[in-house]
């Protein structure tokens, strides 16, 4: 029985078109790296790397094309090659894909690291800007994707699959900048309907120094011109507001 069941296991593991990667049915293209196994040939077994013609390097055999087959497909063509040329009477090949190359999008914009990432078969936006590193803390929750010249905004939380060649734009969220008396000047993301005093707690509120008294806000109207006012607490921020907090007058 127990050699029986061991059979079984192997019979598995080696029959052509068995992979264990469970992204079996993903199409093998230019630049992805596959491991080749050869059930009991350590000679015919090992990596190569799928070149631009769509092709891999075999013992016996040579070139053989791969590009646009699952990983099961590719295992049962190679074994019909080493078949077809009386290398082996019964191969039994498996192929496992153990580099993603082939299917990539662009992630650029407000991520900690912009670049291109490997597209698995989840194609999901929050995936590739995971793997850039997340969205950084100016960045927007819709991005811009842009597919054969054209481009549409998306919201993070809608279900939207990508394909080999997008790019994926985070986009600059709204900002506001608050300067003076404050623990941490600069630059902050602006959420909806933020007031003075909110936008102020974002850059660690005011300093013994400050007084809540003396607040400017300085806005960009129609025309281009900046035009300051007094501020108050309560006031709601808009987009490239500068909140200044000023000494307090003793």
């Amino acid at each position: 029985m127990k050699r029986i069941v061991i059979g079984l296991i192997l019979a598995a593991i080696a029959s052509p078109g068995f992979s264990q990667n469970e992204k079996s049915d993903s199409k093998l293209g230019a630049g992805d790296t596959v491991r080749v196994t050869v059930f009991q040939q350590a000679d015919l077994t090992g990596e190569a790397r799928i070149s631009e013609k769509g092709t891999i390097a075999m013992p016996l055999i040579g070139e053989v094309k791969v590009a646009g087959m699952t990983q099961g497909e590719a295992a049962k063509h190679i074994a019909g090659e080493l078949k077809k040329g009386k290398y082996l009477n019964n191969p039994q090949v498996t192929v496992a894909l153990t580099t993603l190359r082939s299917r990539q999008v662009a992630v650029l914009g407000q991520v900690a690291h912009p670049g291109r990432f490997p597209l698995d078969d989840s194609a999901r936006i929050t995936d590739v800007i995971a793997a850039a590193g997340g969205i950084a803390a100016t960045g927007a929750d819709v991005v811009t994707v842009i597919r054969n010249g054209e481009s549409q905004k998306v919201e993070l939380t809608k279900n939207f699959n990508l394909q080999n060649g997008d790019t994926v734009y985070v986009d600059r969220a709204p900002v506001f900048y608050v300067y003076g008396e404050v623990p941490r000047g600069g630059a902050y993301r602006l959420e909806p309907n933020m007031t003075v005093m909110q936008a102020i707690v974002a850059g660690g509120g005011i300093t013994p120094r400050g007084s809540d008294r003396r607040l400017k806000l300085r806005r960009t109207g129609p025309d281009g011109k900046v035009v300051e006012t007094d501020a108050k607490p309560q006031d709601v921020v808009q987009a490239d507001d500068v909140i200044f907090v000023k000494e307090a007058l003793f």
